[in-house]
């Protein structure tokens, strides 16, 4: 075998997770290079939306600038009306009863289609989503490629279950021959509106849940991420779904938006982002003539317990990837820390070591594992975050804005750890979303999950010592996704099929995880069926 197949069979045969994507072929990195100076040579195209398969344009549009340089102007957008929102409606729901009347198994055959498609793709999709979100390489082909596996995972609950249709007791009447069924079917008209941080997978997985269960679908992107938002769009119609089944809509959330909340022809929601939003629109849905679905994911503030029986370097490896990976605007993100005293200053000592070490820049350079915030809004709560740490306690890293060079041309932080915060202060309780976590030593594992619980969040949770700990972690933790001794991420990293992704608490609305066996059923309602013979 030449070398050169030999390079081509390890990257077909290379599973991409977020566990194994720290060690990619090298051919990985030349097809992501190649992929970006195509799409850098072609930057600040116009794209429309897309309504009832009909691209549209509006009399407004908004510019899409990268975080990483704010002079590279992306793309140009539609900034849709409220009109426009009315129409994406009217389109799923005339699409509606032709989608859901198809048979369960052409609904999963033009999903997986879409999914291959995002696969094919997966290389020119992540450096749009690294040159929008400023994520590195790394990060966003994970995003891409979880996206994909996510559709697929739900493709194979409506195939293994063969639809959701299950016989039930048959009535015994004397004379007759009664048969019953339970059967699963979809609301109508679901709403999909998704955040900057991933959006690929926070897009195309609860659009692929709605849409392989018998939903059309209308989805919104985060004002700062439509291009991704296309691209997800051009695969769900590329792969043949008909007009109408999935729509994309771009405009701001006071009145695009705020008409997918309001308007009483939608059936569903699926909301990802911040917990004062998700209640908005969770009471908002609450308010209509009568109960409607509504699965809010709503954010974080995960906790990390290290005991003094912790491998330390594990430790500061796993959270050095989930309070700094993505810049820390993760909902999982690691962003309070307690240590066993006994260990506290030795494990301090190693994660600062890694800080240390880390390259930040243009995140779509292969050097660089931190880049930008999202926005210059965000970098200056995180000036405002650091001001306040600064004063209650002590930075021992970080702390500062970066601008010496081509940093200044975009929305570069520090990545942050404070120390000696008083447990009193507001922000071991307010989720930051930004390169900022919290360490303090603990006297015991008690007191460290007394206060791991008293948050209003439960979404993600880790935890670093023996194996007796851990399961005593596991029995008390509040929370839905739970790590133990992981080196590649504290509290994230969740993948299809591997770790379901779902909160407690105020982190989310339905009590079932993403890429999970429970997931794909909350699209669907059930009816009974009996039939006398």
């Amino acid at each position: 075998m030449s070398p050169k197949s030999k390079k081509y069979t390890k990257l077909t045969q290379f599973r991409l997770t977020y566990a194994t994507m720290f060690d990619p072929p090298e051919e990985l990195h030349r097809r992501f290079e190649k992929a970006l100076a195509r799409l850098k040579a072609d930057l600040a195209r116009e794209y429309p939306m897309l309504i009832g398969g009909k691209e549209r344009i509006a009399a407004e549009k908004f510019e899409d600038r990268s975080p990483i340089n704010r002079d590279w102007l992306l793309g140009v957008f539609q900034k849709g009306t409220a009109q426009d929102a009315k129409d994406a409606i009217a389109a799923a729901r005339a699409a509606f009863p032709a989608w859901s009347g198809l048979r369960w198994q052409e609904r999963v055959r033009l999903l997986r289609k879409a999914a291959t498609l995002i696969t094919k793709r997966v290389y020119e999709f992540a450096a749009i989503d690294s040159l929008e979100v400023g994520k590195n390489r790394m990060e966003a082909l994970g995003d891409v490629q979880e996206t994909a596996d996510l559709i697929e995972y739900y493709c194979d609950q409506v195939e293994k279950h063969r639809g959701f249709e299950k016989p039930l007791r048959n009535d015994p009447l004397k004379g007759y021959r009664a048969r019953n069924l339970s059967v699963l079917r979809p609301y109508g008209v679901w709403v999909v509106i998704s955040p900057f941080n991933f959006p690929v997978a926070l897009a195309g997985g609860p659009s692929g849940g709605a849409l392989v269960a018998g939903n059309t679908v209308v989805f919104k992107p985060a004002t700062d991420t439509p291009w991704t938002g296309y691209m997800l769009a051009r695969c769900f119609l590329d792969a043949g779904l008909p007009p109408g089944v999935f729509n994309y809509v771009t405009g701001p959330g006071s009145t695009c938006g705020q008409e997918l909340m309001s308007n009483p022809g939608v059936d569903g929601i699926t909301f990802t982002g911040s917990y004062d939003v998700g209640m908005r629109i969770y009471r908002t849905f609450a308010a209509g003539a009568h109960p409607r679905p509504c699965i809010a994911e709503m954010g974080g503030k995960n906790p990390v317990i290290v005991s003094r029986r912790a491998n330390l370097d594990r430790a500061a490896l796993g959270v050095f990837r989930s309070a700094f990976g993505l810049q820390g605007q993760k909902c999982s993100a690691a962003s309070r820390i307690f240590v066993e005293k006994p260990v506290k200053e030795a494990f301090t000592k190693k994660l600062v070591a890694l800080l240390e070490q880390t390259k930040i820049g243009d995140p779509t350079r292969r050097e660089n594992y931190l880049g930008p915030v999202i926005n210059e809004s965000a970098a200056k709560e995180y000036e405002g975050y650091v001001g306040e740490l600064r004063e209650a306690g002590r930075i021992l890293f970080g702390g500062e804005r970066l601008t010496v060079g081509e940093l200044a041309m975009g929305s570069y932080c520090a990545p942050t750890v404070a120390d000696n915060v008083p447990e009193s202060h507001r922000l071991w309780k307010h989720e930051m979303f930004l390169p900022i976590t919290m360490i303090t030593e603990v006297d015991s594992l008690e007191e460290a999950m007394r206060r791991a619980n008293d948050v209003d969040y439960g979404l993600t949770a880790g935890f670093y010592g023996s194996k007796r700990e851990a399961k005593w972690f596991f029995d008390h933790i509040e929370a839905g996704v739970c790590y133990a001794n992981r080196p590649q991420g504290a509290t994230t990293g969740a993948w299809p099929g591997h770790q379901p992704f779902g909160g407690w608490k105020g982190s989310g609305s339905s009590g079932k995880s993403a890429g999970s066996l429970y997931y794909v059923q909350q699209f669907m309602r059930e009816q009974s069926r009996t039939v006398v013979e």
